[in-house]
């Protein structure tokens, strides 16, 4: 019975998503371009997601669906121009980690564009990575210079615990050209929740716990004094965000 109760309540969680998604996509943002000054509008799109995604965090958790912990907690929060990799196990990832860090966005895929819910929020606020690429780097860095964070999941779907990672080498190309620091994120989840393959109402019978562990960074300069090739250095770069975002987390407490 529980696990029925917890399922219809995952299903009006996605519900109340939905309709917010579309309030944002065919009201809020098109209403922004008609008030708010050119130059203040990423600003302006950025906040409003990141405000109803963190009003949405806290909805999952005071329903008992989800539990969101933090390892290093403050360091986190404390992340400003930085391209932060993480791994993906999950299809609420995102919305957790924008909803927990302000001043960050997202690169998608421009399928997403086309996206009923999301289309128009993808379009203004998120960088698209298969469609433009030199425009896509040149906004990247800009956006990095003046404090956002960029948010990457390296292996372009969600994973699947156990299975051997393969990454795409975009965040470590993109932190060459942007000459950018690499945060990198694991997140764990104690329960199969959302994941690939897995049933939406499939919650279990307790609030799943979603453990967000921040690793050291990965300093771009320490590759650039190594007297390596661009290849060689995205190459070792992307190792060492493979071997970050694989490692095992252990049962850690709330900060």
């Amino acid at each position: 019975m529980k696990r029925i109760f917890r399922g219809f309540k995952v299903l009006f969680l996605f519900a109340f998503f939905g309709t917010g998604a579309l309030i944002i996509n065919y009201f809020v943002f098109p209403a922004g371009k008609i008030f708010v000054k050119k130059e203040e509008l990423r600003d302006f799109y950025c906040k409003v997601v990141h405000k109803t995604w963190k009003f949405f965090n806290n909805l999952m958790e005071k329903t008992g669906v989800i539990k969101i912990l933090f390892k290093n907690c403050e360091q986190f929060k404390n992340i400003h121009g930085k391209i932060i990799v993480s791994n993906h196990p999950s299809y609420i990832d995102i919305v957790i980690l924008i909803g927990s860090l302000p001043d960050t966005i997202c690169i998608a895929k421009k399928e997403l564009k086309k996206n009923f819910f999301m289309g128009n929020i993808v379009k203004s606020l998120f960088l698209i990575n298969d469609e433009n690429q030199e425009k896509m780097l040149k906004e990247s860095a800009d956006l990095l210079k003046n404090g956002y964070n960029i948010i990457i999941f390296p292996t372009g779907t969600r994973t699947i615990e156990g299975e051997n990672l393969k990454l795409h080498k975009g965040a470590a190309m993109l932190a060459l050209h942007t000459k950018t620091d690499i945060v990198t994120v694991n997140i764990h989840c104690d329960y199969k929740f959302l994941a690939k393959n897995e049933k939406i109402y499939d919650a279990g019978e307790k609030p799943v716990n979603y453990t967000i562990s921040v690793n050291d960074t990965i300093k771009i300069e320490d590759f650039s004094k190594q007297n390596l090739t661009d290849i060689q250095q995205r190459n070792r770069i992307n190792s060492a965000i493979k071997e970050k975002i694989s490692a095992c987390i252990p049962a850690l407490q709330e900060n």
